[in-house]
């Protein structure tokens, strides 16, 4: 037997390269696309995209959002205790 490398070792090695190259660039686009998510929401519970100068809307559209993140995780609660523990 020769020391040669088998024909498909070559396949798999390139493979193997392809496979580290495609994880660190998900690894890449999945948490920068995460920060892009975490920064818009917070921007978007904090009324930054009102006037800045009228105090009452920011406080009332910061009061109403808020209470749609509360509603929206108590309804999930609800689902949840209703058909998957009842």
């Amino acid at each position: 037997m020769s020391g040669s490398k088998h024909p498909k070792e070559k396949q798999r090695e390139e493979a193997l390269r392809a496979i580290d190259r495609v994880e660190a660039e998900s690894e890449t686009i999945v948490g920068s696309t995460f920060v892009r998510m975490a920064d818009r929401a917070k921007n978007h519970l904090n009324a930054a995209d009102k006037d800045p100068d009228d105090r009452i809307e920011i406080i009332g559209t910061r009061i109403g959002r808020s209470l749609g993140v509360v509603f929206a995780l108590g309804l999930v609660i609800y689902l949840f205790v209703t058909y998957v523990m009842g």
